[in-house]
């Protein structure tokens, strides 16, 4: 095809193009300016705590996923508030979130402390969060919450170990070795263990230590070896019983407030989600690694550990019984909780107890002391 374009043409064109390649050059570039949303956590546990330790990674896997976009920064117990006023300050807003257990809001409303409390009908904390995520038990929390004005996001995560009966100054070899002691725990244990005739105190992590040194309580429970430890409960008490069906399936809570959650982009919201999911796995899984680490240097230390008398457990069954009984009369949102909670524990249990080998059985044979030849 024969080129018509004259030269003329041809110098206008090629002016325009250097002009237009000269302005390109020449515009600003319109960098898009990322804004950080920081939200103000605080958590319900001391500083040096493998509690707080846990509020911080959940947070850091957040902080890392949202890729600056967001993050949480987390202060201990006490920075803002007291341990046991968490929940009001997250509703109000003076806290944008918190990291704790559900158990500490007991006071507002005495269902609450099922989600975690007690003997759950069989259920250990693993199976606990799978009634909260899958049988209903999230739908009745935020029914709750909602009921005492409370506007929060609640995340339940983190299957805790099954905690000890506490630290005495004796071991407890019967039932009766219990009653009449000023006795340290919360939730719903208060009321079993006063069933049992001991006498109370519910009071924050930090201040138990304090208590038992200034003999203000004669015993006192917390949690596990890492954290029971870090509290300083071997300097002042030697003897520890370990079982117990007082909070055998307990659980941590995220906590956010609503109307900062709900200001979040979609996106932050799915990340934070995943990062609780995240959280929990990696939560139970450091528990086993440093909670048995621990647990060999209060032996070394000459902590003695004994097994809580069968008589005892039953003992806590009954009281139990006699608790939830008192307080379903008194509420029907307990009723509600409980019902749920059977009806997926005899389902839940029973599939659980009929699979699961006895472990025990295989690490005796690994571990166990060996009959002797004869």
């Amino acid at each position: 095809m024969t080129d018509i374009t004259t030269p003329r043409r041809r110098s206008l064109l090629k002016g325009a193009a250097v002009a237009a390649g000269a302005g390109a050059m020449s515009a600003p570039m319109l960098a898009t300016a990322q804004t950080t949303t920081t939200l103000r956590f605080q958590s319900t546990w001391p500083a040096k705590d493998i509690f707080h330790e846990y509020a911080n990674d959940f947070a850091k896997k957040v902080n890392d996923m949202a890729g600056g976009k967001l993050k949480i920064e987390v202060l201990p117990a006490g920075a803002v508030v007291p341990a046991f006023q968490l929940l009001e300050a997250v509703n109000k807003g003076t806290l944008d979130g918190g990291h704790g257990v559900v158990a500490y809001h007991y006071g507002k409303n005495s269902a609450l402390a099922l989600w975690g409390s007690g003997p759950g009908y069989g259920m250990d904390a693993n199976t606990v969060l799978a009634w909260h995520n899958y049988g209903g038990g999230k739908a009745l929390l935020n029914e709750i919450y909602k009921s005492i004005n409370m506007d929060v996001v609640s995340y339940l995560y983190g299957p805790m170990t099954v905690q000890p009966l506490g630290w005495f100054k004796k071991p407890i070899t019967k039932v009766e070795d219990m009653k009449g002691l000023k006795f340290r725990t919360v939730g719903l244990a208060v009321d079993m263990f006063t069933v049992m005739g001991l006498a109370v105190n519910p009071l924050p992590g930090g201040e138990i230590v304090p208590a038992l040194d200034r003999g203000l309580i004669d015993a006192a429970e917390f949690n596990n070896p890492s954290s029971d430890r870090l509290l300083g409960f071997p300097d002042v008490v030697k003897n520890c019983m370990l079982q117990s069906f007082h909070q055998s399936g307990e659980q941590f809570e995220i906590l956010f407030n609503k109307g900062k959650y709900d200001a979040l982009p979609q996106e932050l919201r799915s990340i934070i989600d995943y990062a609780v999911q995240a959280a929990s796995a990696d939560m139970s899984w450091k528990a086993v690694d440093r909670y048995s680490q621990d647990y060999e240097a209060l032996k070394k230390q000459g902590i003695k550990f004994y097994k809580t008398p069968d008589a005892v457990l039953r003992a806590q069954l009954a009281a139990w019984d006699a608790t939830i009984a008192k307080k379903a009369g008194e509420n029907p949102a307990f009723q509600k909780v409980l019902d749920s909670q059977r009806a997926f524990a005899q389902r839940a249990v029973q599939f659980q107890n009929d699979y699961t080998v006895d472990f025990k059985m295989a690490f005796n044979h690994y571990f166990g002391q060996k009959p002797k030849k004869a």
